[in-house]
């Protein structure tokens, strides 16, 4: 094989690696913006689930207004027997997570 025959090669892989680079950037990429799209859509479905339970609480909620519920929660977080609560299940969560692991 002569010189200018490897370089022609040489140049060729170039290329073609050049190439699957390209395809498989843009495939990050892809994947990159359905991982947003997942993530986004399971927080909304979170947010509105959690934002029906919290409803189902309030006596009246639609005339109440997002200050009034905003009072209503800072109040009700801000009581120690609720934060004793948060912390016995955020143990119980690392625990289980842990175990998981495992």
């Amino acid at each position: 094989m002569s010189q200018k025959e490897k370089l022609e090669k040489i140049n060729k892989d170039i290329e073609e690696t050049e190439n699957h680079l390209r395809r498989v950037e843009q495939e990050e990429k892809i994947l990159q913006h359905q991982l947003k799209t997942l993530n986004r859509k399971e927080r909304t479905h979170r947010l509105c689930t959690r934002g029906a339970m919290l409803e189902s609480y309030l006596p009246q909620p639609k005339i109440l207004t997002d200050e009034q519920v905003n009072l209503i929660l800072k109040t009700l977080f801000n009581s120690s027997s609720i934060n004793q609560i948060f912390d016995k299940i955020l143990v119980e969560n690392q625990r289980k997570s842990e175990e998981d692991i495992e």
